[in-house]
């Protein structure tokens, strides 16, 4: 099994790779706020701690940079 697609991101790792903001981030996994992101990687929540899975990040970010490009 390939241990980088079971990589799991901090919050701070995720704000760093996407360029977003906390508070962003979080609007963007609210189905309540107005800058809701369907497609954005839902969290993982290991008790108390919350991480994002890498590979449906980086697949988050490449979705975009396909659509920008159409």
């Amino acid at each position: 099994m390939n241990t980088s697609s079971l990589k799991c991101l901090t919050l701070k790792e995720l704000m760093q790779l996407t360029g977003i903001s906390r508070s962003s981030i979080y609007d963007r996994i609210n189905p309540r706020s107005k800058r809701y992101d369907p497609q954005f990687p839902k969290p993982i929540k290991f008790g108390h701690l919350t991480r994002w899975h890498l590979s449906e990040v980086d697949s988050w970010i490449k979705s975009k940079i396909e659509n920008r490009n159409q």
